[in-house]
């Protein structure tokens, strides 16, 4: 809950500081796509290093897009909507996504930070207090990350053959953006590029669910429990996703701004 409430938030100040700026984003056009070229027989690079976008390590980002917004919050999955420039992801490069996304230093920050809060607030109070409480909570945490990871970014989109990366627009109108953003949630794309359902989140978000009541405490585990966290995690990503489409936008006004305020500042 309080990971919900902290992506909400943070969404939230940066599409008022977006509005406030007074900037045409919506306007932006991203940039053509690259042609390819065909490495010269000089090139000794590995291909990874030539192409990005197909690198098996999802920290590698091919575009503006920043792999940890506000320095902490993972953003591997995030890349610019190019269909000219589009290529799927390779079954190794799924399993390494759910990886990275599992084992990051900042995913295990964030979860003690929350099941801090918790401890400090008495949220799920069953599991009570001290230290071996907050050892649960963390570990519950950590479960969640991992299970979650697994479904969501690795097993599910394997056998689906889905792409379970967010494509962002970068164009169009603020609230255009923030619809489609937000529905990313339950659309997503096969491996092909074609829309499809999202069932790797969907579904993905309601097994990890389902398999935390094995660790939960025994009064927390009733089905109206797993559907109500269900839900807010469904909410939770579509926040995120409007969070993801909308940072670099507000990188790029805080940055210009920045280097106009140091250009204009008169020297000694």
């Amino acid at each position: 809950m309080l990971r919900c409430g902290m992506v909400f938030g943070v969404a939230l100040l940066l599409l008022a500081g977006l509005a406030s700026a007074g900037t045409a984003i919506g306007q932006d056009k991203p940039d053509a796509p690259t042609p390819k070229v065909p490495p010269s027989a000089s090139q000794t690079r590995p291909a990874s290093d030539q192409n990005p976008a197909t690198s098996s390590d999802p920290t590698v980002q091919p575009d503006d897009n920043p792999k940890r917004i506000l320095g902490i919050i993972p953003n591997f999955q995030t890349k610019n909507d190019q269909p000219v420039a589009y290529e799927p992801m390779s079954v190794k490069e799924k399993y390494v996504l759910a990886w990275h996304q599992t084992v990051d230093i900042s995913a295990h920050f964030g979860n003690l930070f929350q099941a801090a809060i918790q401890q400090a607030d008495n949220g799920q109070p069953h599991y009570g207090q001290g230290w071996g409480a907050f050892a649960s909570r963390f570990g519950a945490e950590e479960g969640d990350q991992a299970t979650s990871a697994f479904f969501i970014f690795g097993f599910l989109p394997h056998v689906l053959h889905q792409d379970p990366r967010y494509f962002r627009q970068g164009k169009g109108s603020i609230w255009y953006r923030i619809h489609y953003a937000a529905t990313r949630t339950v659309i997503s794309r096969k491996d092909t590029g074609d829309p499809t359902f999202n069932t790797p989140q969907v579904l993905g978000q309601l097994f990890q669910q389902s398999i935390s009541t094995a660790y939960y405490p025994a009064q927390d585990r009733s089905a109206s429990a797993v559907f109500q966290n269900w839900g807010t995690n469904l909410a939770y990503n579509s926040a995120y996703n409007v969070l993801k489409e909308f940072y670099p936008d507000f990188l790029r006004i805080v940055f210009h701004r920045h280097k106009e305020q140091s250009a204009g500042a008169p020297s000694n």
